[in-house]
């Protein structure tokens, strides 16, 4: 299983030079289901990856003029403070065993995957019923169309269901500034893959302090250095393929995965 895992290492790239979201969506999967690897272990390993992957990325977007630096900061300093304290306190206080249903045990594993594939859901969902898809014009100056507040307490939210599954938080990111922001399709894309760089690494870093996490490194690295690989893939497909087919790509990979990893766990 290990080298069907590395091979869907380099999808996690691809995904997020494509769409600037969706490696955590599959790094988790791939770290449980593939590599064996626990939960809330992944999500830790997650962090690291999609975070390195994404700072490749981004950079690469920024040579490109794909990033909006004024959107990046507003969004991310809520997201990183939400972000650090979410690893470093909050999920470490969850119980092992949540609840338990006869024979059934609601575990703190099964409870985290859960909550990823709900919030997926939710916003898959939310994206079809949306307008996102009725324009790709670029809003970059700050005026009425631009809505701070909203920005922040995004951001904060973000954070805080980025701490907790491990997500970069891509799939929730991007519509937040394409609605938000009112930046184009493109444009979202190279500024989310900064902000899940910065806030995944910073998280992770909340990781790292916990001495009952212990950490394989080769493996880490391994799966980080090939996903990194997958994203100048995904870069380059985004030369032939528009911005509103991204989105629709997007909204459909976000819900096939949300369907499937709620029924894995049943």
């Amino acid at each position: 299983m290990d080298v069907i895992g590395y091979v869907a290492s380099l999808f996690i790239g691809i995904s997020l030079g494509l769409i600037g979201g969706g490696g955590s969506i599959l790094t988790v999967p791939v770290l449980v289901y593939l590599f064996g690897i626990s939960v809330e272990l992944s999500t830790a390993y997650s962090l690291f990856i999609v975070g390195t992957t994404a700072l490749v990325g981004g950079i690469h977007n920024a040579t490109l003029g794909n990033v909006n630096y004024r959107t990046a900061l507003v969004f991310a300093i809520p997201a990183f403070i939400a972000v650090y304290f979410t690893r470093a306190y909050l999920v470490p206080a969850i119980p092992a065993e949540i609840l338990t249903f006869g024979d059934f045990v609601l575990t703190k594993d099964i409870a985290i995957m859960i909550f990823f594939s709900l919030v997926m859901l939710a916003v898959s969902v939310s994206m079809m019923r949306d307008s996102l898809n009725d324009t790709e014009q670029t809003f970059d100056q700050v005026g009425p169309q631009f809505n701070v507040l909203a920005i922040i307490a995004e951001g904060a939210v973000v954070g805080v269901l980025t701490g907790i599954v491990g997500a970069g938080g891509g799939f929730l990111i991007i519509p937040a500034l394409v609605l938000f922001a009112k930046i184009s399709m493109k444009k979202a894309v190279g500024t989310s893959l900064f902000i899940i760089a910065a806030k995944s690494l910073i998280g992770f870093i909340g990781d790292v302090q916990r001495p009952d996490l212990e950490i394989d490194w080769n493996l880490l690295l391994s799966v980080t250095a090939i996903a990194v690989v997958g994203i100048f893939i995904g870069i380059y497909l985004t030369k032939f393929i528009d911005g509103k087919k991204l989105k629709k790509g997007f909204v459909w990979f976000v819900l096939l995965m949300a369907v499937y990893i709620i029924g894995k766990q049943f």
